[in-house]
């Protein structure tokens, strides 16, 4: 049999997902199951989502597109951030099946052997197997879910180190549901103006965030002009619903 290489090892599994399975196999013997496990609607997709994809196939979109998607999805997407405070051009914008693309794509071009990235904890579980893989040392940062704050950021700057390269949250927190405020987010971009250092902003969530009548988009919007050494990275589902995903990276454009 062939060997398989170690850095598979290195990466873990989305737990949540061995929860439904065997959440699923248990309504198969007919019980009724509330889902607590995964983070999807529990409606269907909405019908018009659901017609505009059996049209594009019925029109013959079925061929190679552009590899960081449609120009006019691009588009369309920067125009959406510009009402959410952020300046985007559309060759800025990566489109991906999912937000786990978008996050691999960005530790893979920015992490080394040695590096260190503070990570949430709780958090998705993703973030810290993906920083494994890349052979650097995720370094976990607790929330203060006393005050609802996603980050314990006294923690955060005791662990900034030589070898820090990156923090990653997302706001409101997942698994906790605790947001990262704005004077929180001016007082994490102050350290890291100076040090060659990057943000990776995870948004899934951010239609929580302006139901709850604050700015969805502002995590970026706050963060991206006081980075002065390196752009701040914004990632989030774009379209979330089932069986209809897409995400979206927000970034510089190589010099």
């Amino acid at each position: 049999m062939p060997r398989i290489a170690s850095r598979v090892g290195l990466l873990g599994t989305e737990t949540a997902l061995d929860v439904l399975v065997k959440a699923r196999a248990v309504e198969a013997r007919g019980r009724k199951v509330i889902h607590l496990e995964v983070g999807e609607p529990d409606f269907p997709t909405p019908a018009h989502i659901v017609e505009a994809g059996v049209r594009a196939l019925r029109d013959g979109y079925t061929r190679y597109g552009a590899p960081a998607g449609s120009p006019v999805l691009r588009e369309a997407i920067a125009e959406h951030l510009a009402q959410r405070g952020v300046r985007a051009n559309p060759e800025h914008v990566l489109v991906t099946p999912g937000a786990k693309p978008n996050l691999f794509y960005g530790f893979l071009a920015t992490l080394s052997p040695g590096d260190e990235v503070l990570v949430p904890d709780p958090g998705f579980p993703i973030y810290a197997s993906m920083v494994r893989f890349c052979g650097a040392t995720p370094i976990p940062v607790p929330p203060r879910l006393d005050q609802g704050l996603a980050l314990d950021l006294d923690v955060l700057e005791r662990a900034i180190t030589p070898r820090t390269r990156m923090v990653v949250f997302n706001s409101p927190s997942n698994p906790t549901g605790a947001v990262v405020p704005e004077a929180d987010l001016r007082r994490l971009a102050t350290p890291f103006q100076d040090c060659g250092f990057i943000n990776a902003i995870e948004e899934a969530h951010e239609g929580l965030i302006k139901a709850a009548g604050a700015t969805g988009g502002a995590l970026y919007a706050v963060l991206s002009p006081m980075m002065s050494c390196e752009e701040a990275y914004l990632l989030g589902k774009y379209i979330r619903s089932i069986d209809a995903q897409a995400a979206l990276v927000v970034g510089p454009v190589p010099t």
